[in-house]
């Protein structure tokens, strides 16, 4: 969300007015202005990281405002409340996930003109204008106590962010704040490399040999392929079309001099003899050889890769390439992104260009997490509800209801303009992702999350038990079933959601998910495809869930051998597995699929699933970070995603306008990229409040369980990001910090064991890896499927006795700025060296291709 200055935008909505007319006698006809706005007031509010906010209210209309028939409902990032010190005129209540309602206490009252101001206070850190709250719409009650009207609030004005009470995150902080001076002083680590040291390639080849000469690549190179192959060359012919303009030819033909010629043949690479390739430019043609067509496909990415930018930016009719020699094998045989389109939608376009430059830095598989408490995305033949009930939110009289109340800003409206709570992929759609990923060598793994995260499923399926009912078909309405309708138990979810368990007892939920995965079954046929892998999801089963219910204190007096409640996860688990195994699917899962729960609720290695084809997804690195490896030593193959280096969704840094969370601290492109998979604790260096970690009697990967390790994953949760551009701010350019890790070769640097002499050589490779980026990957960005919005570090900047000093985190960027307090543009004057300035500095950061930084300003 931008930045609003003033705390006096208005909100322009129709007033109730509480206690002159009724909405029948047309008091809603009588427009007024309420301007609204929010203000973080500080993060030191009290013990425990308690943070203090307020609300403000101003009555620009001539009716007044009394304490009864109105709310006010919004979503914020979700906090537990605490009580404010001082009585308030309005109070502030958590309903469900990140769903709150303001409501007036007796005695409010906002007469025209009038002013208010309501503080309320919780724990758990705020320091983001995204942690703000989203929106906002009033709800109206006639004399009855019914809802007459629902308005939705188009703006709210956010109070900027200044103090260190409001830029850290109470006194356990220990991250700095950043400034232009901050930023300045990181970057002198930096320094610009010359064109002929930069990568040539991101992620890294195992092997480069410059040849001599050039080949002129021109639009009448025609591009031969062997049988199997036509589809890498089209899609080869495709991109290098929309690089240059021009038409390239295809023929399935023998290599021949002067052509692109793609081919497969008994190739291994530093002993991998699966997706490798081998690409040689030289002055006769090119060639690229691979050990299956994954590996030719690969070859032709980092063909596209050696195109130099101003040829791109020129469309030029004639690209010189220089020779050389490439052998090239991926590190791990998996590499994944996960992207979550559960908590806010992404159209089916966004997916198809995600997919592109996901396949451009050669990763090979796509988790998508297609279900949450929050959306289920996907149409599935025979049960309709799940897309036309959990496939939108709006606004409901109670959370209880069986639909989807508003979400991480969706607003009171389903499909409401701007907003991203509602939406799915229609079956032809889900294909038609399928085969696009198909043919670019990603192969989409589906995540249908039970028995936690399942709240939108749970919805869905009371909207088919409730519409069958009328219809006198009680058999059939119970036959997908996900509840126990005389559960009570209480809990709260990691997302503060009190309803999101499924029942695990009864055949039905069992049913439900053959259903589903059956259906999904179906559609990879349809596209020519056959589904191996699952996801099961099986995280963040809240404490508490299933302790009042009677189905489930039946079933343990049945069968004392599950023991606790806190079992039932694995026993849901332990049944479905059978279940999926039989229909020839690998189960995925996150890292509890491997977990089981003591009495307290800590979680330790459960056996009774390694062996068995389960693969736990690992993220957490940070609260227990041994886990992988204990998992891995146990014997279970393990995806690591690590949270400290590998969640896009966590912001870059913590400065208030750069958007995504921080519950685990920030991410930037840097941790993406050092990261040693098989000794973690070298690249992890503090935790989520910025503190130093020593790791003492930390289990290590044995060596023999390094074959444990089948890959790792980068992770995009859409708490925070509302639409295309915003995912791909949040994924560019830190995907190409990840694909260094998952492709390229083992670093130098990660079996150094001195800390000084292994950050000397982290330094050293880094300079080269954003010097590449700045010079050649970001500015490609611009250039493919029409151009991505990718992030450009903000520059550094200090002002001394009347002289600016600026720099940048990646050099090959340019600096420009103004004197004036006017916005730089790529017109502004160019920063080159130290220059006497006067008045309103602001700077911006530049690439080749025109995408700006946001702005610096310096005082």
């Amino acid at each position: 969300m931008r930045t609003i200055s003033s705390i006096t935008v208005l909100c322009i909505f129709i007033w109730w007015l509480s206690g002159c007319k009724s909405a029948s006698e047309g008091a809603f006809d009588q427009a007024s202005n309420i301007a609204i706005s929010w203000e973080l007031t500080s993060n030191f509010a009290g013990p425990n990281d308690v943070f203090e906010a307020k609300f403000y209210l101003k009555n620009n209309g001539s009716l007044t405002l009394g304490d009864s028939a109105w709310a006010l409902f919004f979503n914020m990032a979700p906090r537990p409340l605490t009580p404010t010190p001082t009585p308030q005129l309005a109070t502030l209540e958590h309903i469900n996930g990140d769903w709150y309602k303001l409501s007036p206490n007796k005695g409010f009252r906002l007469a025209p003109g009038d002013s208010v101001a309501i503080s309320y206070r919780g724990t758990e850190s705020v320091i983001k204008e995204t942690d703000a709250p989203l929106g906002l719409y009033f709800v109206f009650y006639d004399a009855k106590g019914e809802e007459s009207q629902i308005v939705p609030i188009e703006k709210c004005a956010i109070v900027p962010f200044t103090r260190k009470e409001q830029l850290l995150r109470g006194p356990n902080d220990q991250d700095p704040i950043i400034t232009a001076s901050s930023r300045y002083n990181e970057n002198l680590q930096v320094s610009p490399v010359a064109a002929n040291q930069l990568q040539r390639i991101i992620p890294s080849p195992i092997s480069v040999v410059t040849g001599q000469g050039s080949f002129s690549l021109t639009s009448s190179t025609p591009i031969h392929y062997a049988a199997g192959l036509e589809n890498e060359a089209n899609l080869l012919a495709q991109r290098l079309k929309e690089l240059t303009g021009s038409e390239f030819k295809t023929k399935n033909a023998p290599p021949a001099p002067n052509t692109i010629s793609l081919s497969t043949a008994a190739l291994s690479v530093k002993g991998i003899s699966k997706e490798a390739y081998k690409l040689g430019v030289s002055p006769q043609g090119v060639s690229i050889v691979g050990s299956d067509a994954a590996g030719v496909f690969y070859g032709t990415q980092s063909l596209v890769a050696l195109i130099p930018t101003a040829a791109l930016a020129q469309k030029s009719g004639t690209i010189s390439l220089e020779a050389l020699q490439i052998e090239d094998a991926p590190r791990f045989s998996f590499r994944s992104m996960h992207l979550d389109v559960g908590r806010n939608f992404q159209t089916k376009e966004t997916i198809l260009r995600q997919l592109d430059v996901l396949a451009f830095y050669k990763l090979n598989h796509f988790l998508f997490y297609v279900t949450e408490d929050e959306g289920w995305r996907v149409e599935i033949d025979g049960l309709p509800e799940l897309t036309q009930v959990g496939g939108q939110r709006q606004h409901v009289k109670s959370y209880k209801d069986a639909a989807l109340h508003p979400g991480y800003g969706s607003g009171p409206q389903a499909y409401g303009k701007g907003s991203h709570g509602s939406g799915f992929y229609t079956k032809a759609d889900f294909i038609e992702i399928l085969k696009y990923a198909h043919a670019r060598h990603i192969k989409i793994i589906p995540e249908v999350n039970l028995p936690g995260h399942a709240r939108a499923a749970i919805k869905a399926m009371e909207a088919r038990y409730q519409r069958l009912m009328k219809e006198g078909k009680e058999k059939e309405a119970n036959e997908y079933r996900l509840v126990d309708p005389k559960d009570e138990s209480v809990y709260l979810s990691a997302q503060s959601y009190k309803d999101n368990v499924t029942d695990v007892t009864q055949e039905s939920t069992y049913r439900f998910y053959e259903k589903v995965t059956d259906e999904i079954i179906k559609m990879y046929k349809e596209a020519g495809l056959s589904l191996d892998i699952f996801h099961i999801g099986g995280d963040e089963v809240a404490g508490g869930a299933w302790t009042k219910s009677p189905w489930a204190q039946d079933l343990l007096k049945k069968d004392p051998s599950i023991g606790e409640f806190h079992n039932l996860h694995a026993y849901f688990i332990r049944r479905l597995l059978p279940r999926l195994q039989k229909r020839g699917l690998q189960v995925h899962g996150w890292e509890e699929v491997g977990l089981t729960k003591t009495k307290d609720g800590a979680l330790k290695i459960n056996p009774e699933f390694a062996g068995k084809n389960v693969v736990p997804y690992v993220w957490n690195n940070l609260y227990d970070p041994d886990l992988g490896y204990r998992l891995a030593n146990a014997g279970y193959p393990v995806v690591l995603c690590n949270v400290t280096n590998f969640y896009f969704d966590l912001a870059y840094n913590n400065e208030s306008q750069e958007p995504g969370l921080y519950w685990a601290g920030f991410v930037d492109t840097r941790d993406n990229y050092t990261f040693a998979p098989y000794d973690m604790f070298k690249t992890t260096y503090t935790n989520n409040f910025g503190k130093p970690l020593v790791f003492n009697n930390v289990e290590r990967l044995r060596p023999d369980a390094r074959k444990n390790i089948v890959g790792v994953e980068c992770q995009l949760w859409s708490e925070t990001i509302k639409g295309r551009d915003m995912l791909e701010y949040y994924t560019l350019p830190k995907l190409m910090g990840f694909a260094e890790s998952a492709w390229s070769a083992e670093r130098p640097w990660e079996t150094i064991a001195d800390r000084t002499a292994r950050e000397k050589a982290i330094q050293a490779s880094w300079n080269i890896f954003v010097n590449t980026l700045a010079q050649k990957d970001l500015p490609r960005l611009s250039y493919l499927n029409g151009g991505y919005n990718y992030r450009i570090p903000l520059p550094g900047a200090v002002v001394e006795n009347g002289t600016l000093k600026a720099n940048i985190a990646y050099p090959g960027l340019r600096v420009r700025y103004t004197t004036d307090g006017s916005e730089p543009t790529d017109k502004s004057p160019e920063y080159t060296a130290p220059v006497q300035v006067t008045g309103k500095i602001k700077l911006k950061a530049f690439d080749a291709a025109g995408k700006a930084s946001r702005t610096v300003e310096v005082k």
